[in-house]
């Protein structure tokens, strides 16, 4: 008995330890919050409720925005690769010579039995290089002490490798390698910590590509479940919640770059919530279910962080790599190449250019800008961007701060307090987060596959395209769809964008210029 009741104390004593310790350990660490950054693939702007998308509701992005603050002037770049390039570095894709884009579909030969895993690591990493002399964005969160992670999608080019992944300062990454492979949702393996990580049911080699644009017979395929048992996306948001329940204790960075909602279209069901509605194709509801399980995943994240207590201590930025790109295409509908649907004219992106209304977007994805990914117009760079810490971020917040991708790197330096003494294109936001008083952008640039865009702090837009050497110019707060090419009738203007831009791209506006 005597035993049985000092057990009893004992173990009350530890159930009232437990909370004192948890509350002592989170004062500690009140300096050091949890960093989460959501980066979305190709979600336009407007494919989100809080940024007036209308059909598909996206309640957990919302959340944060209505709890954090909502940017309305952030821009991406118009492609993934280079969108994730110059945010793992800091520099502005316009700059020759700070990373490399390669090519992708080595790891193929992984599945299909063509090469070894050694072999194919060693061209890609012979192909990419490591760069001993950049600072990365993991690696100031390493020199703050935190363990970081990379779940989902691949870092940057269209293959990477292991040794890149660790040169850049990752503990922990899970996900794909190659960049073709991430165009399906069903891979037969995936990577971890350099580990090839096989999926039972999973059979093929391209990940279960599906087909565009949409056919009965491709509708057939893709609902053809034979050897797509197990969705990427599924596995990733189940390593993301163990990641966070088992480094709960110690600050973390985890990097979530999601396929989501990337095409083309798969999903393993329809969400209740579009399936009868009448006014969607079946491909639409589809893709506006990829969309919605995007926010689901997200709310998975809130809803974790809440369980551990850890949501008052974690700052969450939600964004896109890029604009909006649409892989819904259907005869009569919207087709690719993008035409005017009502007189069926290709557009030449100098005189003529997508706007959903006329060219059959139902969704309104690029928020009635101008333009689509791949392009520098605003719909294909303009990208959501929102950051939630509660305490720490004013609630309902909405910032019109000029901002990029490449700010991402010295935004976390100046929370961490961390020195990089490379002279990196991106500037801290934190202050903007914090609505304090600090330095911003005189202008933001970027490049395209019609040439590289300039845009100032006070809203005009300099866009160089390059296939005919024309140069265009418009005033974005008065019209933000750029219908009004103003060059004419401001010089003054023009030379002073012409000059940033140029100094931008180091003196040749060719290094702005992305071509196949």
């Amino acid at each position: 008995m005597q035993l049985n009741k000092w057990i009893s104390t004992f173990l009350t004593a530890i159930l009232c330890i437990q909370p004192a310790f948890r509350a002592v350990q989170a004062q500690a660490r009140q300096g050091k919050p949890n960093v989460i950054f959501i980066y979305a693939d190709d979600l336009g702007l407007g494919l989100l409720s809080c940024y007036g998308q209308r059909i598909i509701k996206t309640p957990n992005i919302d959340r944060l925005a209505e709890t954090g603050m909502q940017f309305t002037r952030a821009y991406g770049a118009h492609l993934c690769a280079p969108a994730r390039a110059s945010l793992i570095t800091g520099y502005s894709d316009c700059r020759p010579g700070k990373w490399k884009v390669t090519g992708g579909g080595a790891y193929k030969d992984l599945a299909t039995g063509q090469r070894d895993l050694a072999s194919i690591e060693q061209s890609v990493q012979q192909a990419n290089g490591v760069e001993g002399t950049q600072v990365f964005l993991p690696q100031v969160f390493k020199k703050a002490g935190y363990t970081t992670a990379q779940i989902g999608k691949l870092e940057w080019g269209f293959s990477a490798s292991t040794q890149q992944l660790k040169a850049h300062g990752w503990d922990y990454y899970y996900g794909y390698l190659d960049h073709e492979m991430c165009h399906g949702f069903y891979p037969p393996f995936v990577f971890e910590n350099g580990r090839v990580i096989n999926i039972p049911g999973n059979t093929y080699a391209d990940a279960g590509k599906s087909e565009e644009p949409e056919t009965p017979a491709a509708a057939r395929n893709r609902w053809n479940r034979n050897g797509k048992a197990v969705y990427s996306e599924d596995l990733f948001i189940q390593k993301i919640i163990s990641f966070i329940d088992t480094h709960q204790h110690q600050p973390f960075f985890l990097y979530y770059p999601s396929q989501l909602p990337h095409g083309p279209v798969a999903i393993p069901a329809i969400d209740p919530e579009f399936a009868f509605n009448d006014s969607l194709t079946g491909i639409e509801k589809e893709y506006a279910s990829m969309v919605k399980r995007l926010d689901d995943h997200v709310g998975m994240i809130l809803g974790e962080l809440a369980r551990l207590h850890l949501d008052s201590n974690t700052l969450i930025i939600f964004s896109s790599d890029n604009g909006h790109e649409i892989y819904y295409s259907m005869k009569g509908r919207v087709e690719k190449p993008y035409r005017d649907m009502r007189t069926g004219q290709l557009f030449d992106n100098l005189h003529t250019k997508f706007y959903s209304n006329i060219g059959g977007d139902i969704f309104n994805g690029n928020a009635s800008l101008a333009g689509l990914k791949r392009s520098n117009w605003e719909g294909g760079v303009r990208v959501p961007l929102i950051a939630c810490w509660p305490g720490k971020i004013k609630a309902g917040a909405v910032s019109h701060q000029l901002v990029s991708n490449y700010d991402l790197l010295p935004t976390m330096a100046q929370l961490l307090g961390v020195t990089v003494t490379e002279e990196k294109d991106g500037l801290s936001y934190l202050p903007a987060l914090l609505e304090q008083r600090g330095s911003s952008h005189n202008a933001v640039t970027f490049g395209s596959y019609m040439g590289p865009a300039v845009i100032d702090s006070n809203g005009w837009k300099l866009r160089y395209f390059a296939p005919e050497k024309v140069f265009q110019l418009y005033y974005l707060p008065d019209d933000p769809g750029e219908t009004k090419d103003l060059i004419q009738a401001q010089p003054e203007k023009t030379s002073a964008l012409k000059a940033i831009l140029t100094r931008a791209c180091e003196g040749n506006l060719e290094n702005g210029w992305y071509r196949e």
